[in-house]
């Protein structure tokens, strides 16, 4: 069974990622959380992988780092789940928006840090990451037909996608109606419920402080 390392789910947007494909995808896995806001985290951090962040994957002798390298080690290790579209094409495509939501967005990433137990409330925003809003809301809006998700059914992609969903709603972002419904159907998945009772009950706080 592979073993997932995450931080704290409440703050941690790269963690949420695998740990949420996993959890949709019925894929086993046990979780260790390293909370990393208190002295020593980095320390056990690196006692499970020289890159010194998480997540890490680890799956006996082989150790996995960064949120869609785990993505994609688990789709290799469990083709019946279907976190890669099974056309060639439509693949290419869902990795290319994973790859882009892994690589930019930063404005928006800066502005509206993840906290998922944060009240619902809009701030002022930048053009910068109001550009970044009306990408994201494209790509939402562009889902194909067949399903509720970017590629019909959950997949790799929603995991990327699925902590923008979480901060879209958290800062009250106005958004079209396709890409409302997007967010609500990653909303209502179990996974995402289960993640949000996680968050809620994370007993490590950062006062005054939100991370992106």
């Amino acid at each position: 069974m592979y073993s997932l390392i995450v931080g704290n789910l409440n703050y941690s947007s790269w963690s949420v990622r695998p740990w949420l494909a996993l959890k949709a995808a019925g894929i086993p896995f046990e979780e260790k959380v390293i909370s990393l806001y208190v002295p020593g985290s980095k320390e056990q951090i690196l006692s499970h992988s020289p890159g010194g962040k998480v997540p890490i994957l680890e799956d006996g002798a082989v150790t996995v780092w960064d949120s869609l390298a785990i993505i994609e080690y688990a789709a290799e290790g469990h083709p019946q789940a279907g976190l890669w579209p099974a056309d060639a094409a439509t693949r290419a495509r869902a990795r290319s928006l994973s790859a882009e939501m892994h690589s930019g967005f930063l404005p928006l990433r800066r502005e509206c840090p993840m906290n998922l137990r944060r009240p619902p409330k809009a701030i002022g925003l930048s053009d910068e990451a109001r550009e970044n809003i009306a990408r994201i809301d494209a790509i939402w809006s562009a889902r194909q037909a067949g399903g509720p998700f970017l590629f019909g059914a959950f997949g790799a992609v929603d995991a990327m996608f699925a902590p923008v969903v979480g901060r879209l709603h958290i800062y009250d972002v106005p958004v079209s109606p396709p890409a409302r419904a997007y967010m609500e159907a990653v909303m209502a998945l179990p996974a995402w419920g289960e993640l949000m009772d996680r968050a809620r009950a994370e007993p490590w706080t950062v006062d005054n402080f939100e991370v992106a």
